[in-house]
């Protein structure tokens, strides 16, 4: 009888909201580290197509010209972030926060912008044919020849009309974001970067 009630006491614990057992925890952590992982090769190589890369924070990071295409971006943070050149078509964006983000000829063709975060983004000229961009938050945001809008709609493009402006100011500069905490470089896989107590002296 005794080793009967201790065998239903997993099941008891379950049925109460017990907190999910060590057998459970990887699966949190193992997509954490998939998304660690992807943001590493991502910084390193500038290129991660089709990459896992829900809630990460890439807030305030250079990614200029990054291929992004197709990428899993839910959720992520990428205020401040210089996207110039980046390609993010077919990449899911929804819920995340591009606060300030600069976006001069990146190319969101076929995104999904659901719910995203542009306010006091640049939006220069970047293409979003086909992309969905439902409840888009665009207060503050600059943005210059790319059909969108706060409703979520695209303006048609007609002969002789010109694209859409909100914040329009004919002397507004292009003004990357400052600071950015992390700038890739080349990859120089034939250079070796040796601390200097290690080098032998002659």
């Amino acid at each position: 009888m005794k080793r009967h009630y201790l065998a239903t006491l997993p099941l008891m614990a379950l049925l109460m909201g017990a907190p999910p057992s060590r057998a459970e925890a990887p699966i949190d952590s193992g997509l954490e580290a998939r998304v660690a992982a992807n943001v590493q090769q991502l910084l390193i190589t500038n290129h991660c197509q089709r990459c896992y890369l829900v809630g990460a924070d890439l807030s305030q990071t250079h990614l200029i010209g990054a291929d992004l295409r197709g990428a899993d971006l839910r959720g992520a943070d990428l205020s401040w972030s210089n996207l110039e050149g980046a390609d993010l078509t077919g990449a899911s964006v929804t819920h995340a926060n591009l606060t300030g983000a600069f976006l001069t000829n990146a190319s969101l063709v076929n995104a999904n912008l659901d719910h995203g975060n542009f306010a006091q983004a640049q939006l220069y000229y970047v293409d979003v044919t086909g992309a969905s961009m439902e409840n888009l938050n665009l207060a503050q945001a600059t943005v210059v020849g790319t059909p969108i809008s706060i409703g979520g709609g695209t303006v048609p493009a007609e002969p002789g009309n010109h694209l859409p402006i909100f914040v329009p100011d004919e002397e507004h500069p292009l003004v990357p974001p400052q600071n950015l905490w992390l700038v890739p470089h080349p990859h120089t896989p034939d250079i070796l970067d040796v601390p200097t107590h290690i080098i032998p002296h002659a």
